[in-house]
């Protein structure tokens, strides 16, 4: 069965890909006769869709994105982050460089404005003016302040330096939880830590039934510009810590007895 599974989303994966490369030289083409570029962002978001599909991820979707930009952040598990938070809501990524050189997910990234950034490369200050000017500009951009990836068991340490992004343009900050299970317990084979390699952990994912993947998206907390990045940081931690011991509890699990009517709720059906 888990090969069955493999070559059939190895097949939609390559036909995915391949109207992903379409959809490049058709762009590039558009770019050429207009003489503009031509807004990348709808369309890497249809992606990032199609590309959650192919994957077989079962995505689970509490809260809500805000209708105006904001900065989010939010813990980091996963390589699958990036199509999955980026076929919600129009945003903007800040990723390591690396993940600009994997197949299909880089392209993607890379079309959706995703800022690159190398680590140890001292370019922290620089990245947090280009978030900052995105924002002024009406986008919004999402940072894992991380600044790794974890196994999904807790959360580790927020660091503070590029969530300043938000005080410089004076826009809200809105945490966001990610959490991946299986069985209802924490997924294993998700994380994309250590030494894991882009295509055998793909793979993996590819062969195993779909994870259950929650996003929480927790109420935008706002800044100022004497909001101390520190403090911030903290505060964003806990939040996120908070709501993915909510989801490991089961809270958003749907009850597997499906409702019936009672005296507190008549609307429903009258059980059978």
């Amino acid at each position: 069965m888990a090969w069955f599974r493999l070559t059939f989303r190895l097949t939609a994966f390559g036909l995915f890909l391949a109207a992903t490369v379409m959809l490049a030289a058709t762009l590039l083409i558009a770019d050429f006769l207009t003489r503009k570029q031509i807004d990348r962002t709808p369309w890497a978001r249809a992606c990032f869709r199609w590309a959650c599909r192919c994957l077989g991820l079962d995505i689970h979707v509490h809260g809500a994105p805000p209708e105006h930009n904001v900065l989010y952040a939010s813990n980091h598990i996963s390589w699958s982050d990036i199509p999955i938070l980026g076929s919600l809501t129009p945003i903007r990524f800040l990723s390591k460089a690396e993940v600009g050189q994997w197949p299909v997910i880089g392209w993607l990234a890379q079309q959706a404005g995703t800022l690159f950034i190398k680590r140890g490369g001292g370019q922290a200050r620089r990245i947090r003016k280009d978030i900052s000017e995105k924002l002024k500009g009406g986008e919004s951009v999402l940072v894992f302040p991380e600044g790794t990836t974890s196994a999904g068991l807790t959360v580790l340490p927020f660091h503070g330096l590029l969530l300043g992004a938000a005080a410089d343009s004076g826009l809200p900050v809105q945490p966001i939880t990610i959490s991946y299970r299986r069985n209802g317990c924490p997924d294993h084979l998700s994380p994309f830590i250590r030494n894991d390699e882009f295509h055998t952990h793909l793979i993996a994912m590819l062969k195993q039934p779909p994870a259950r993947i929650d996003v929480l998206f927790h109420p935008p907390l706002p800044v100022t510009s004497a909001t101390r990045t520190g403090e911030l940081a903290g505060q964003l931690q806990t939040i996120v810590t908070e709501g993915l011991a909510r989801i490991h509890g089961q809270e958003f699990d749907q009850p597997d007895v499906p409702p019936i009517r009672t005296a507190a709720a008549p609307e429903l059906p009258h059980p059978r």
